[in-house]
């Protein structure tokens, strides 16, 4: 892989997370056109530098994102537009980073999840979820979250997804060795 080919696999990667984090925090959706031109740009990026490999590449990123996620969205755990995005990403990407991205994001996900929680509820609604989960294990029965609980609240997912790939960008070996060639060259 040439170091312009992952200079815009970064780049244009962190734009298409920037975009979809500004939806997933606003609108709380991902729209299609985004993710479709993600898929689409990471298929055509990879085939024009490394041809048949890098096609093959972008397909197995594009598929592992789906058969990974996949049951996540069965779950509701992560919508649609979160899936659809990794599959940019995996296409973006390649498998490697896909795989890394994906778990550090679970790390990611619980972190930020707590904090958009507690900037959407404040500490009365976390209060009301502890309350709630102490009932629910005192008295052995399942009561649904109330309005305004921290417990019913969903959560943009984009934020995490972004952050584990920044983590797992700079963990990468290939990516640091681009940055520093790039910080020798400015500096």
């Amino acid at each position: 892989m040439t170091d312009l080919q992952l200079s815009i696999q970064v780049i244009t990667a962190g734009m298409f997370f920037v975009l979809a984090i500004t939806f997933d925090l606003s609108k709380e959706r991902i729209p299609n056109w985004l993710c479709l031109i993600a898929i689409f740009f990471g298929f055509a990026v990879n085939s024009y530098f490394a041809q048949l490999n890098g096609l093959l590449i972008s397909f197995v990123g594009f598929s592992l994102a789906f058969i990974i996620l996949f049951p996540t969205f069965m779950f509701r755990i992560l919508g649609a537009g979160d899936i659809k995005l990794m599959m940019g990403i995996g296409a973006i990407m390649g498998p490697s980073l896909l795989m890394w991205s994906i778990l550090y994001a679970i790390v990611a996900g619980a972190l930020t999840s707590i904090v958009l929680i507690a900037w959407k509820t404040g500490l009365s609604g976390i209060k009301i979820t502890a309350k709630r989960y102490w009932d629910c294990f005192y008295l052995r029965t399942y009561f649904k979250p109330e309005q305004g609980e921290a417990a019913g609240q969903k959560v943009p997912y984009a934020p995490a997804l972004a952050l584990g790939w920044l983590w797992a960008c700079s963990l990468n070996p290939q990516v640091n060795h681009l940055y520093s060639s790039i910080s020798q060259s400015l500096f």
